[in-house]
């Protein structure tokens, strides 16, 4: 079968739909692909939050803060990566993140904040409500009422091209092989590598090919697509991989649409009642899997296996010993000391949608499924199944292992109600190695020059970026996705097809 369309995009996670819908509203026909059996990609498994400036959150709170300065901060979170950057596509990103969040709005999202985050010297950190999923909820409505063509379970294996310019994709579906055509352009959005365990060998080292992904489906089609027609991946080595906690259970609530009655509701509880009211009430909403924060290890908190047992020092990158542990996970287990401290920022647990940092009290009311607290060792070694005994003298071992000059800094576990909250596993959430762009957020070819038709943003398209903290992957995600979409938009010319339509085989 033969398709055609002004636009096309591969990929149907937040920077694909991002694309789509720019290029449509701009009256643009396009086709929107994805391999999965429906669209979302890592956006709808993320925290959610979005970290930007001047928005209409920050002015009702009368903060004044400007792109320079989230620019400023944004270079000290990157000093931690010794990788080289790229500060063009930075300042893309603060520039154009402010105008991304009213876009998002004005479909219908609905964000509480902002938060602090240091090293941000302003609170900037935009929580979505109620739960990630609220974005491909609202963007995938609003590319369909746009006449946007989604096409799901369709997978990009290379593109069409002529006279060195991109003009449309081949595919393979559920009903066999599709081609694709493009009168303007193709916006690559298929997402990281972590998925595939040749790349993840390839780029982060053999020990990483056991190591599992967060999103099964990012196994970096578009990173092969682009290096056979001679584009490069930048940064190839570095990942965001760390602990864990699984999802919680699917309930019922988690099927209620994220509609404006739901979220502002939310948005109004979180700002008006008094956080023991409404806290159990957003953490049902939880959908992700979250993220430990390593403060808790480096406070006292270890790590036992199945067996009881301690596997290695905690601040010692334990993460890819806990994938060589029994059943690849462990639990993180603590003391009623270090339980009073973790209760709210900056010593929390995790970061929560909707309220941001997530506390011991957070986890004990409203996730039971993780969360286990007895008031002896012995007890809570029932409840997580592992043997006593060995629990038991892993504790002690621990305890008496810390010197006295430790003891200020990580807490011994002397004392209970003690507290095990897991298990947890080492997953992959993302790789930022992402291909060669222009300022344009044209894909570069081996030659170094932009290759014509052909676009890639989100995390295909991340060029060499660096995006720590929290909430600017995602905004890297929708915003490159919204400027790629448009400059793909802008090339249509003519409702002319391209010339290399003429020499492909009939398909129907």
């Amino acid at each position: 079968m033969t398709l055609s369309a002004d636009v096309v995009v591969i990929g149907g996670g937040g920077s694909g739909l991002a694309a789509a819908i720019e290029a449509a509203t701009l009256g643009r026909s396009v086709i929107l692909i994805e391999k999965a059996d429906k669209v979302g990609g890592t956006t709808a498994m993320s925290v959610g939050s979005i970290t930007a400036t001047n928005t209409p959150q920050q002015l009702r709170r009368g903060i004044l803060d400007s792109p320079q300065a989230h620019l400023e901060d944004l270079k000290k979170f990157n000093a931690a990566v010794d990788l080289p950057d790229n500060e063009s596509l930075s300042r893309l990103l603060v520039e154009n993140v402010p105008e991304t969040v009213r876009w998002l709005m004005s479909m219908g999202v609905e964000f509480h904040g902002p938060v602090n985050e240091l090293p941000h010297r302003k609170p900037r950190m935009h929580v979505v409500l109620p739960n990630s999923r609220a974005y491909i909820f609202h963007l995938e409505r609003r590319a369909r009422a746009l006449g946007v063509d989604i096409r799901t379970r369709t997978r990009a294996s290379g593109f069409i091209t002529e006279q060195g310019r991109v003009v449309g994709i081949r595919c393979e579906a559920a009903t066999g092989a599709v081609i694709i055509l493009s009168r303007g352009g193709v916006v690559l959005c298929s997402g990281d590598y972590s998925a595939s365990e040749e790349k993840r060998a390839r780029f982060l080292g053999p020990h990483m090919r056991a190591v599992k992904p967060v999103n099964v489906n990012n196994t970096g089609d578009g990173h092969d697509m682009v290096e056979a027609l001679g584009g490069k991946v930048l940064n190839p080595q570095h990942c965001l991989a760390g602990i864990r906690f699984q999802a919680p259970p699917r309930k019922w609530i988690h099927n209620l649409p994220p509609n404006h009655l739901l979220t502002r509701c939310m948005r109004f509880m979180l700002e008006r009642l008094p956080g023991f009211l409404v806290r159990p009430f957003i953490m049902s909403f939880l959908t992700g899997i979250l993220v430990p924060s390593p403060k808790m290890l480096q406070n006292g908190a270890i790590l036992v296996n199945k067996a009881g047992e301690r596997f290695g020092d905690e601040l010692d990158a334990p993460g890819p010993r806990i994938a060589q542990q029994p059943a690849e996970m462990a639990y993180i287990v603590f003391g009623t000391e270090l339980a009073r401290k973790f209760n709210g920022w900056p010593n929390y647990v995790s970061t929560a949608p909707g309220f941001a940092y997530a506390s011991v009290s957070d986890y004990r009311r409203n996730r039971k499924d993780i969360f286990f607290e007895a008031p002896s060792i012995e007890a809570l070694a029932a409840k997580i199944g592992v043997p006593a005994d060995a629990l038991s003298q892993t504790i002690t071992s621990y305890n008496a292992s810390l010197a006295s000059a430790q003891r200020g800094q990580r807490m011994p576990i002397e004392q209970g109600p003690y507290v095990a909250i897991g298990p947890v596993r080492y997953l992959i959430n993302f790789t930022d190695g992402g291909l060669a762009v222009s300022k344009d957020l044209e894909v570069i070819g081996e030659d170094g020059e932009p290759v014509p038709g052909l676009y890639a943003a989100g995390f295909s398209g991340m060029g060499g970026v660096l995006l720590e903290g929290h909430g600017h992957h995602l905004g890297w995600a929708f915003t490159s996705g919204r400027l790629a979409g448009r400059r793909a938009a802008y090339n249509v010319v003519s409702d002319d097809l391209p010339e290399a339509a003429a020499a492909l085989p009939a398909t129907h």
